[in-house]
This record gives structure tokens, C-alpha cells and sequence, in this order.
């Protein structure tokens, strides 16, 4: 007996998107990789497939980029569908995945000057784009050296660096910060958003909450194969966590004087915070936190309390994956 069909992703988006998937469908064996998938990709843009471990992120960038074959569904990248038109969909992209694919003996300019010839680009123009890239990544000092001596943020450079040589249209950065320290995940940050800027458009793949959150223009949140929820990090915290108040008496001792206040006006049991010098209620509606931030603020004003923060705030990221989910972002799983 075979494998029962999963049920379909998300509604189909409109606007003629540069990438586009519908009912993505890909299996191992018995196990489900992508149950369904709609994915809907403007040009210009960043996107963001937000998901743990084993959700299915890595298999929805192998097939848009040609090299897996869906089960069902189909996918089209810059009008072109990936399965039936790979020849003309791969001189539209490039593709950066989880581990450097750069050679280790070889200098930086050299990995980049064999890509550029087996794009078959001659000898001049390579030289040329070589250069150019070398330039942009900040790598012209080391071009030189071998890729040995590389620290983990510059063999990341050469690797998005690579990935331009073609000019791709599309560019698909899988989890591209893993084992980054915080300089070089902020380096490949500003390389992502001086793409966008140049025009490109941009899938990135993460398990990094703070990575989506301030890259994405937009994201789909995947897990075990399938989207579960989609739209702006904005809105995803909107919809999903509402509001928080927080309040930050200047003087600690006035801790449950603040929490006393907050709980008078909101009907609700305040928690204490981060370091515990916080007072936190969650908030539903926006003109209700606003209405309730401006009670607390007159009833802390009478009661003599100063405070050092005061201010309504959407809940995380960190905080809406796990309503949706039910679990962090990492897991143990096998990506797939």
C-alpha cells in the first residue's frame, strides 16, 4: 500500500513571484520530507524559510535548485519549471549551501577562477569577475593565500563570493551562518541585504530566529514538511503572540508595588523578567496595550514610581515559533 498523499501547503500567491512552488511534494523511503508545499517569492526580495532541523528546508532548496526531483507538485523559477526546464533555470541561480564548497589546497582566487571557467566565461572575463568579487568580498589580500589559512567568516565570503560569478538571478543561501561567531554572521548579513539591493532576490534558509527576524521581508515557518504559517516576521508576532507590556522601576524595592499596579489595571498576573527587574503582562489588541500602558503609567505616576522603561512590545520570534510548533527551533533531527 503506498504512502497517503499529504495534505497541500499554504494558498497560492499571485503577482507573477520569481520563484514559485505549488503542492512541493518529496519523500525518503517512508519518510516525508515536504508534504505539500506552496511557496510564493517576489523579485527583489529576501525570503525566509524559518524551521528545526528535519522540517525540510535543505530538500526545498535542492529541488528549486535542480538537483532533486520533486515526488509531486511543481516549482518554477523565473518562469521556468525546475523539473522539466533545468538547462534554463540554472543559469538563473546560485547556491550556497551549509559547508563551503570551496577546495582547501587551492588560493581563494584560484577556486573562483576554476568556477568561472567551468561557466565557461573566458580566460579575460573570468579574470575580470574574479577581481571584481575579490573586491566586493574584501578577500583581495587573501586571494593569494590557500584556503587553509581561511578563517570560518572569510571561507563563507568565498562561497557567496562563488556563488555570484554567474550573475544568478536567484540566490539560495541555506542556513549559510552555521557555525559562524557573531562578526562573520554579520558580515554574511550585509552581504545578504547588498544583494537585495543590487536586485537579486534571495532564500534563505535558517534555524537562527534572530537571522530571520532581521533579514526577511518575509518567511514561511516549516516544520515536519509542511508550511504552517507565512507572512512578515511583523505580522507573525501580531497574529500569533499579540502584545507585551513591560515595565522597569528604576528602584528594585518597588518591584511589587509596579507588579501590584499592572495586575490592578489588567486584570492579569504579572511575571518578573529577564534579570527580575522587569515586570511583563501579555496585552491583546493594540489599542487596548495602548489604552493600558497610559492607565499604568498615570497610576505609577500618582504612586511616585519612577521607571527607566515602560513600553508595549510584540512578542518574539522565539515566542511565536514555539506556539506554532510546540517546540524550539533546534532539535536533534536530521535536517533533510
Amino acid at each position: 500500500m503506498g504512502l497517503p498523499m499529504p495534505t497541500p501547503g499554504q494558498p497560492r500567491i499571485q503577482d507573477d513571484p520569481i520563484v514559485e512552488a505549488v503542492g512541493l511534494q518529496k519523500r525518503f523511503g517512508s519518510t516525508w520530507a515536504l508534504r505539500g508545499i506552496d511557496l510564493a517569492i517576489q523579485q527583489g526580495t529576501i525570503y525566509g524559510l524559518l524551521g528545526p532541523n528535519g522540517a525540510g528546508k535543505t530538500t526545498a532548496v535542492r529541488i528549486l535548485a535542480t538537483l532533486l526531483r520533486p515526488d509531486g507538485g511543481s516549482a518554477r523559477v523565473g518562469g521556468f519549471d525546475v523539473a522539466r526546464e533545468p538547462e534554463k533555470v540554472r543559469p538563473l541561480i546560485g547556491l550556497t549551501g551549509q559547508y563551503a564548497a570551496v577546495d582547501e589546497q587551492l588560493t581563494g582566487q584560484e577556486n573562483l577562477l576554476l568556477i568561472a571557467r567551468l561557466l565557461e566565461l573566458s580566460r579575460r572575463d573570468a579574470r575580470r569577475r574574479v577581481g571584481e568579487l575579490l573586491e566586493r568580498f574584501d578577500l583581495v589580500e587573501a586571494g593569494g593565500r590557500p584556503l587553509k589559512t581561511y578563517s570560518g567568516g572569510m571561507r563563507r565570503r568565498l562561497d557567496v563570493a562563488a556563488s555570484l560569478i554567474g550573475r544568478p538571478r536567484v540566490l539560495f543561501l541555506d542556513e549559510p551562518t552555521t557555525g559562524l561567531d557573531p562578526r562573520a554572521r554579520a558580515q554574511v548579513w550585509r552581504l545578504a541585504r547588498g544583494l537585495v539591493a543590487d536586485g537579486a532576490t534571495v532564500l534563505l534558509t535558517t534555524q537562527y530566529l534572530e537571522e530571520a527576524d532581521q533579514l526577511a521581508t518575509e518567511l514561511a515557518v516549516l516544520d515536519h514538511g509542511q508550511v504552517i504559517e507565512h507572512g512578515t516576521p511583523a505580522a507573525l508576532k501580531a497574529r500569533v503572540g499579540g502584545q507585551t507590556l513591560d515595565i522597569r522601576p528604576v528602584e528594585r524595592v518597588r518591584l511589587d508595588a509596579v507588579a501590584t499596579i499592572v495586575a490592578q489595571v489588567t486584570g492579569a498576573i504579572p511575571t518578573q523578567g529577564g534579570d527580575g527587574g522587569m515586570v511583563s503582562v501579555p496585552v491583546d489588541g493594540r489599542l487596548a496595550g495602548t489604552r493600558t500602558l497610559a492607565e499604568v503609567a498615570r497610576r505609577l505616576d500618582e504612586a511616585g514610581i519612577p521607571v527607566t522603561e515602560a513600553g508595549l512590545r510584540l512578542t518574539s520570534l522565539d515566542e511565536v515559533f514555539l506556539t506554532l510548533t510546540g517546540h524550539p527551533t533546534k532539535t536533534t533531527k536530521g535536517e533533510r
